[in-house]
C-alpha cells in the first residue's frame, strides 16, 4: 500500500488523474471531515469493499482512503482491507482530513 502526502493528493486532484477519494469515518463525521470530491464509505459498513468496488468502477481503479488525521488507524485499516479484497491501486492518505486543513491554512493569505 502506497502513502500519500498532502502534495501528493493534490498534484493527482490538480492533474485530474481519475481516482476515488473515500473517508472511511463514520457518516455522521462525514460534514467536518469531507475533502473536495470526496465520498463517505465507512469502514464499519459490512459492505465496505463492495461498495467501494462499485463506486470505484472496478478493483483495478485508483481508491485513495483517509480519515480523520494522521493518529486515526481507519484509513491504513480500510487500505489493507481492500488490499485482502483484491484492489490493485490502493493509496491511505495518512494526513487526513486534519492535514489536509493545515495545509490548506498555511497556504492562505495571512490576514493583518
Amino acid at each position: 500500500m502506497r502513502t500519500l502526502s498532502t502534495t501528493d493528493l493534490q498534484d493527482l486532484i490538480q492533474n485530474e488523474k481519475p481516482f476515488l477519494l473515500v473517508n472511511v469515518l463514520p457518516a455522521k463525521m462525514f460534514p467536518e471531515t469531507e475533502l473536495p470530491g470526496s465520498v463517505n464509505v465507512p469502514l464499519e459498513d459490512p459492505d465496505f469493499a463492495s461498495r467501494i468496488e462499485q463506486l470505484a468502477g472496478g478493483k483495478s481503479n485508483p481508491v485513495i482512503t483517509y480519515c480523520a488525521n494522521e493518529d486515526c488507524p481507519a484509513s491504513e485499516e480500510a487500505a489493507e482491507a481492500l488490499e485482502l479484497a483484491g484492489f490493485r491501486d490502493v493509496a491511505d492518505y495518512s494526513a487526513g482530513a486534519a492535514g489536509w486543513r493545515a495545509e490548506a491554512d498555511a497556504a492562505a493569505p495571512s490576514r493583518r
